[in-house]
C-alpha cells in the first residue's frame, strides 16, 4: 500500500508522525498556502496537482492505493475533487473532518454562509478583526466603513485591498490569554472567523466571549458524500484496516 495524505492541519501532522513511526508507506501533500509550513514526518510534496486530470495522473504514476484527506474544513474544492476522483478510480478515500464549533453560554454568534454577508450585521465605525486568512480577503470589501484588521501568517507585500484596513502578522497557535489581550488592546467590536472546529483555534472565540465581542462565524461549505471520521485515532484505524 502507498497512502497519499492530504495535509495542512494539526491532525494531519499527528497522522504523519504516527504513520512514519509505524513504517506505513505514505506521502504527504501540502497545497502551499503557507510560505513556510511546518515539516512533516513523511516525504512531502508541495503545491497543487494542476487540475483534476493531473491529479488522476499523479495517483496512477505514484501507484497511490488510498487517500486520507486531512485538509482544512474550508478546503472544500480539494476535498470534493479528491473524493470524486477516488470514487471514479476505485481508490479508497476517507476524510478526516473535525466537528464544528457550537455556541455555549455567553457566546454571541451570528452565523453566515458567505463573507459578504458580514457587513449586513456590523455597524459602520466598528473595529473588525478578521481571522479568515488571505484567500477570501477581497470578499470583505463592503466593510470599508469599518476599521478592519486582518491577521496573516504571511503578510502580503501589497497594500491592504480596501480603505481603513491593515494587516497584522501572527503565527498560531495563540492562547486564550494572548487573544484576550490582543482584542482588548485593539478595541475589537467584531470577530469574523470560519467555523474550522478544533480546540486550539477556538481560543479566539473564548476570548471574544470573555470580552463581550460579537462573532460572525462563517458556516462550513458542503462536504463530499464520502467515508468520514472525526478524530486522528479513527483516521489511523481506517489506514490500518486497508
Amino acid at each position: 500500500m502507498t497512502l497519499l495524505l492530504l495535509a495542512g492541519t494539526g491532525e494531519a501532522k499527528a497522522i504523519a508522525t504516527q504513520l512514519h513511526e509505524e513504517g506505513i508507506a505514505a506521502t504527504a501533500s501540502l497545497a502551499g498556502a503557507s510560505r513556510a509550513p511546518s515539516p512533516l514526518a513523511l516525504p512531502t510534496r508541495t503545491g497543487g496537482f494542476g487540475g483534476e486530470s493531473a491529479f488522476r495522473t499523479y495517483l496512477a504514476e505514484h501507484a497511490i492505493s488510498a487517500v486520507l484527506d486531512a485538509t482544512h474544513p474550508f478546503a472544500d474544492s480539494i476535498s470534493q475533487r479528491t473524493a470524486r476522483v477516488c470514487a471514479d478510480l476505485g481508490v479508497p478515500y476517507c476524510q478526516l473532518l473535525r466537528p464544528p464549533w457550537t455556541p455555549g453560554p455567553g457566546d454571541n454568534w451570528t452565523l453566515i454562509d458567505r463573507e459578504e454577508e458580514a457587513a449586513a450585521h456590523i455597524a459602520p465605525g466598528s473595529t473588525v478583526f478578521l481571522a479568515t486568512g488571505r484567500q477570501t480577503l477581497q470578499r470583505f470589501a463592503n466593510l470599508s466603513a469599518c476599521t478592519v484588521i486582518s491577521r496573516q501568517i504571511n503578510v502580503p507585500d501589497t497594500p491592504f485591498p480596501f480603505p481603513n484596513g491593515r494587516f497584522l502578522p501572527g503565527n498560531p497557535p495563540f492562547s486564550e490569554r494572548q487573544e484576550y489581550d490582543l482584542f482588548k488592546s485593539l478595541g475589537v467590536d467584531w470577530l469574523i472567523a470560519k467555523n474550522a472546529g478544533g480546540s486550539t483555534p477556538r481560543t479566539k472565540l473564548d476570548a471574544a466571549r470573555r470580552l463581550g465581542v460579537r462573532v460572525a462565524l462563517i458556516n462550513r461549505p458542503p462536504q463530499p458524500d464520502a467515508p468520514r471520521v472525526e478524530t486522528v485515532d479513527d483516521a489511523l484505524a481506517w489506514v490500518r484496516a486497508l
